[in-house]
């Protein structure tokens, strides 16, 4: 399965297509919806870049896409300029976005009824992870699915792990959503408090670190942080964007997320203080105005 389209080149999808044509030695077709980005794109790596998502999908054994949200993936993939129309028989699409569990059954119901393979694949690692291609990708699809992609997908993993079945992926990526968001409003509060109590915040962090309390976020974001520099990383626009999808999977489900559910509502605070594309950090921002 050499033969590879891409969809979407945005921050993520940029580096992730490249690393499929560098490292993972495959032949790519990208697409993106502004059109100047996919050349940008082929000017770097080569390969060449389609009009349409048919176009890009048309012959190819492995279509993969990452865009922005349930919408901007329907509008990918179905429709007569959607990938599904030029898949061939027996193609797999594997979706990077960051999505409902809803629409990843949905959009795998509709490739089985043509004779696609579907495989729902959420990443986390951020643009970092993404332009260095160590990302970690939580997949659902069948087993048979999951062994004909993981050796493409690899070419920018870390880690990559079949869940379960169609929807197993979105469903760990909200997991990992909600973890992340109960440990950065942590780290802020606990720098706040280091701060008022007249503590050197930066030599909290160097031993507390050492201990039980030590995260990735910790580790990699206190400095910023203390700085208050946020524009970089994940935005807050997009991390409300995942944690509305926790919380509406929540209602299904019956699960209780009550910090999640606030940690989201700090979040419009950083907003609306226009942090919009500020990195998910900037929740110590609240606490230090």
């Amino acid at each position: 399965m050499s033969e590879v389209a891409f969809l979407g080149l945005g921050v993520m999808g940029f580096p992730m297509a490249g690393h499929l044509a560098g490292r993972g030695g495959r032949n790519v077709v990208v697409y993106n919806r502004t059109a100047a980005k996919a050349q940008s794109w082929t000017a770097k790596h080569g390969g060449a870049a389609a009009p349409t998502p048919r176009e890009a999908a048309s012959g190819r054994d492995v279509v993969v896409a990452c865009v922005g949200n349930d919408d901007d993936l329907r509008s990918v993939v179905l429709g007569p300029d959607g990938a599904f129309a030029g898949m061939k028989k027996g193609a797999i699409f594997v979706d990077h976005t960051t999505a409902s569990a809803d629409v990843a059954r949905e959009l795998a119901v509709e490739a089985d009824r043509l004779g696609l393979g579907f495989v729902d694949a959420p990443v986390s690692g951020g643009q970092a992870g993404a332009e260095n291609g160590q990302l970690t990708i939580m997949c659902g699809g069948s087993a048979q699915h999951y062994a004909a992609i993981e050796p493409i997908v690899s070419a920018y993993a870390k880690s990559c792990r079949r869940m379960g079945e169609v929807g197993a992926g979105q469903l760990t990526k909200m997991v990992n959503q909600i973890c992340i968001a109960g440990l950065v409003q942590a780290l802020s509060e606990g720098l706040h408090f280091a701060e008022k109590a007249g503590l050197d915040q930066a030599l909290v962090i160097e031993v507390i670190s050492k201990g039980a309390a030590q995260s990735w976020q910790m580790e990699n974001r206190y400095k910023t942080m203390i700085a208050g520099k946020f524009d970089f990383g994940f935005a807050v626009d997009w991390m409300r964007k995942d944690l509305a999808i926790c919380l509406d999977e929540a209602r299904r489900n019956g699960a209780t997320l009550p910090v999640a559910a606030l940690v989201d509502q700090f979040y419009a605070d950083v907003q609306r203080m226009g942090g919009r594309r500020w990195d998910t950090s900037s929740l110590i921002a609240r606490l230090t105005k």
